[in-house]
């Protein structure tokens, strides 16, 4: 049987910076870093240890000595408990300040690269209801508050349509307003929870594997266009019709009613049907004069207005005269190279899942962008000696990489066909700043622009653009 650690109490102890996946810095006595989940730079706290490691502590703050002027009422109910919005207790001006500085002690530290001045990270116009996609749990079993878990009431509404709480796959936080998705995603949840309790359709149990309704997702566009997808576990068709038909007529601006009956272990969407119920099977996104079709598995930044600002530096990063061979690599549904298209010579997009190449190739087509190709596979296997022969040299070569950044074959090659400039673009600048290392020898850094893309969390996007050196 594993030991319980045995946890600590420290008294007052100064917060003094923003740490990784959203959680603050304090120091123990003995100089051990102390990771917290609730505080903000500046305040000042006794803190209770909730794990002990050989360089650190994990643990809350239980008491306020004071408070950090960085710090600005929450707006959501559900705070402290969702942890979708980890950061929304601190000012966005000071959000900002500690996602640059995020970006640039991950270059300087573990890249040990050369910087040229770093541009201010461009903050997002909408703080809040910016995100265009959500999904939302159904659970017959929802969290309870610890008001509820002390009361002597008994509990008889435990369905909730939410939220996992964090670190809990079978625990969902139901959700009373989402101050992330703009209207009327709050009001087609509610709906949708509420004629399901008066129905009795039952909640899904994770544990048990059973129950009627298993997941809802909300996608919007800029375009005012709405779709919603309902996933059902069991395959009740009455059931089905009777849900669907009043979401139809409740909310007859949805664009695209979808449904799919899911009875795997899990909730992934991907390998299923998608059926559509009413109206058509996608809905569109807009950005200039290129549309964007969007079905229920396509992939599409979740913040459709910095999206536009992230693909506008890219574009400007990259310089194109209309002279020039592009490669779009980790190309998702070719947005990019679509939306850079028409400054080149030519775009080559490559991408290892197939239905987001298929997405890309409609999207092409429907926007009558014939400058544009695109190719499937694994990026370390595709992206080679012969697939650089048989499509050209690249002048650019823009990367778009997952997290995990690029594999190291892919830095490799990168750095045999050694374009011009690469235009980095990364959602984890740790992994951006191992991979600009290794290319450090044969490529200068000279631009870099954090981006904004989600406020209220510790997420941030980096652009950099890189130049063959002399």
């Amino acid at each position: 049987m594993r030991k319980k650690t045995k946890r600590k109490t420290f008294e007052n102890v100064e917060v003094i910076d923003a740490g990784a996946k959203g959680k603050s810095v304090g120091k123990a006595p003995d100089g051990r870093v102390i990771f917290l989940t609730n505080a903000v730079p500046g305040d000042v706290v006794d803190v209770m240890t909730t794990k002990k490691r050989k360089a650190y502590f994990e643990g809350v703050a239980t008491n306020f000595h004071k408070f950090s002027d960085k710090r600005t009422e929450p707006v959501c109910e559900h705070f402290g408990v969702c942890g979708g919005c980890k950061w929304q207790h601190m000012g966005y001006e000071h959000q900002l300040y500690f996602k640059q500085k995020e970006v640039e002690n991950n270059l300087k530290r573990i890249g040990n690269v050369e910087l040229p001045g770093i541009t201010p990270i461009l903050g997002s116009k909408e703080h809040y209801f910016y995100r265009n996609k959500m999904e939302f749990s159904f659970s017959d079993s929802r969290w309870l508050t610890q008001e509820e878990i002390n009361s002597d009431n008994e509990i008889e509404d435990r369905n909730a349509l939410g939220f996992h709480i964090p670190g809990m796959w079978d625990k969902i936080l139901d959700i009373k307003k989402c101050h992330l998705q703009q209207d009327p995603s709050n009001a087609i949840r509610l709906e949708t929870k509420n004629f399901a309790n008066e129905n009795g359709l039952t909640f899904f149990n994770p544990r048990k594997q059973k129950g009627l309704l298993r997941t809802l997702m909300i996608r919007t566009s800029s375009t005012g266009e709405i779709m919603v997808l309902v996933q059902f576990y069991e395959n009740n068709e009455a059931h089905r019709e009777l849900l669907l038909n009043h979401l139809q007529e409740t909310f007859p601006e949805i664009t695209a009613l979808l449904y799919v009956v899911n009875t795997k272990g899990n909730d992934t969407i991907y390998d299923q049907e998608i059926v559509c119920f009413a109206g058509r099977d996608h809905i569109f996104e807009e950005m200039e004069d290129l549309h964007f079709k969007i079905n229920a598995k396509s992939f599409y930044q979740t913040n459709s207005a910095q999206a536009y600002e992230l693909y506008k530096i890219t574009r400007d990063f990259a310089g194109l005269s209309g002279n020039e061979l592009v490669y779009d690599l980790y190309t998702g549904t070719g947005t990019i190279a679509q939306f850079i298209a028409k400054n080149a010579k030519k775009v080559v997009g490559v991408e290892s899942v197939p239905e987001a190449i298929e997405d890309a190739k409609s999207n092409a087509k429907h926007n009558n962008i014939s400058n544009v190709d695109f190719f499937v596979g694994d990026m370390k296997n595709v992206f080679n000696d012969a697939f650089i022969a048989e499509h050209g040299q690249p002048d650019v070569i823009v990367t778009d990489p997952p997290r995990d950044g690029m594999h190291k074959q892919v830095v490799e090659q990168l750095l045999s066909v050694a374009p011009a400039k690469i235009v980095y673009v990364s959602c984890n600048s740790a992994t951006q700043a191992r991979d600009l290392a290794l290319m450090n020898e044969k490529y200068k850094i000279t631009k870099v622009q954090p981006v904004d893309m989600f406020p209220q969390t510790h997420h941030v996007e980096n652009v950099v653009l890189l130049e063959k050196r002399v």
